[in-house]
């Protein structure tokens, strides 16, 4: 039976804790003078009642915390959070269509990035504030948050974090998952606070140093500028940010063993490895191309290519130029590096580097079975046989990827949307990438989408950020039957 209770109570928390995200919303708001103040107080008392009836709905639970349980937490808590998420937004009249509003709420809850808005600076200093907040606690996750404070309704929270975390690496560095979680959310909150001050001394004012820091560690990529991080024109900037940008995209237990001093033990792990190869090759390769195609010089040509990687590799989505003026080569390895994504356990999107790692390691097998028939050839990650349930998790994680891209580019395809654009918009939500190719590329907004292709591609957010079964088994009838 699925624990109705205990589900109220846990939604009911999370409700509470984006009203206290509109409360520090509203003081910006307050310091700022902005005409959002009478939205963000509206929107925060409906999440303060509504929180509380779902704790009050929750009263008396039982404490049985089941796998179904947990995916049904984290799946509606994005849907929830982004529901009362949006009514900032539509409130205040900013953008009051509903479709646009819940587009760039699940898209902000989901560290996407992708915006439909086409004049950012148009909106007031709370508004932009509560972009780049909803992109800092979505990007390590809402449930990973609550994993911290579980012990106040009497539930363990394993089967959370197997649900929420990223990818396959579920390395504990302590033996109790909510330590770890308090852990991961005192190094996230450290790098902020380090990049935030780093970004001011580098010439950004408190305010876009703080949203920056909020969106480049989320690697979100919501800006308080229309021209995105091109708009700061300092090469100082630009370096820092890449240089976080890549530093998120790695596995946050990893960086947390490397705060520990274990740094032989990161470099030699494998998906890190993959992952620092993927970046330096693709860098290289895009500089050489940018440098052969336009008047740059080298350190222009290598910066440009460093930042946009980065970007695209860990799903950020910043720019510093359009790519789509580069030549079309170019635009074809970032569509690689879309999908590649960073590390597991990161905030970041796409298959993951562990995946192609696991990937790379099977077909390198099969080559050698064809010379070796009757060998046994298992697939070692850090020096350990992958079990086989990893494997074919791997294998079945892949098929369903690239078979819900095609789809749903045919989907687009089939409602108008040029084929250049329908491939990047699709590769770029169910990556969490934010820029896309084209009409969606890094100079545009994803406005001109049809009103049914911004629903599709909230849900494609979600369901990257959620790594496709998390979500696709609730739409199974054998989920919901009683056992």
């Amino acid at each position: 039976m699925i624990n109705w209770k205990i589900i109220g109570q846990i939604m009911g928390f999370l409700v509470h804790v984006e009203t206290v995200m509109l409360l520090c919303t509203i003081g910006v708001s307050l310091y700022y003078g902005g005409d959002d103040l009478n939205a963000l107080i509206i929107t925060a008392g409906i999440t303060l009642l509504a929180g509380g009836v779902l704790r009050i709905l929750g009263r008396g639970a039982t404490k049985d915390f089941s796998k179904r349980d947990s995916m049904i937490i984290v799946s509606f808590s994005w849907v929830v959070v982004s529901l009362f998420g949006m009514l900032p937004f539509t409130i205040s009249g900013y953008i009051p269509n509903v479709s646009n509003a819940f587009f760039e709420a699940i898209s902000g809850f989901t560290s996407t990035g992708a915006t439909i808005l086409d004049d950012i600076e148009a909106l007031p200093h709370g508004l932009l504030f509560w972009r780049s907040l909803i992109q800092w606690i979505g990007g390590l996750g809402i449930v990973v948050f609550t994993l911290a404070v579980l012990p106040i309704f009497g539930v363990g929270g394993v089967q959370l974090f197997a649900a929420e975390a990223s990818g396959l690496n579920k390395d504990k560095v302590h033996p109790r998952i909510g330590v770890t979680a308090k852990w991961i959310w005192g190094l996230y909150i450290g790098m902020t606070a380090i990049l935030a001050v780093l970004l001011y001394m580098g010439g950004m004012n408190v305010f876009d140093s703080i949203n920056h820091a909020f969106t480049t560690t989320a690697t979100g990529g919501f800006s308080t500028k229309q021209a995105s991080i091109a708009y700061f024109n300092s090469s100082y900037i630009e370096y820092i940010i890449a240089i976080f940008m890549f530093i998120s995209g790695i596995n946050f237990t990893l960086l947390l063993l490397l705060t520990k001093g274990k740094i032989k033990k990161v470099l030699s792990n494998t998906e890190v490895k993959y992952y620092f190869i993927s970046v330096f090759i693709f860098t290289v390769l895009i500089a050489v191309g940018v440098f052969l195609s336009s008047d740059v010089n080298a350190e222009q040509a290598f910066r440009l290519a460093f930042f946009q990687v980065s970007s695209i590799h860990t799903s950020t989505g910043f720019a510093t130029f359009d790519y789509m003026l580069w030549p079309s080569a170019l635009w074809g390895l970032l569509t690689i590096v879309m999908i590649i994504g960073a590390c597991a356990g990161s905030t970041t999107g796409g298959i993951k580097c562990i995946r192609v790692a696991i990937l790379t390691k099977i077909s390198k097998n099969e080559f050698k079975r064809i010379i070796h028939p009757n060998a046994v050839l298992p697939v070692r990650i850090n020096k350990q046989v992958a079990p086989p349930n990893i494997v074919s998790s791997v294998l079945a994680f892949i098929f369903l990827y690239l078979l819900i891209i095609i789809s749903s580019s045919l989907f687009l395809l089939a409602l108008d949307v040029p084929p250049m654009e329908a491939i990047g918009t699709v590769v770029s939500a169910i990556g969490n990438m934010g820029p896309g190719l084209g009409m969606t590329g890094p100079a545009y907004s994803w406005n001109s989408l049809p009103e049914v292709a911004k629903w599709l591609t909230s849900f494609l957010m979600l369901l990257g950020r959620l790594e496709l079964f998390t979500l696709l088994v609730l739409f199974t009838p054998h989920f919901w039957k009683k056992r």
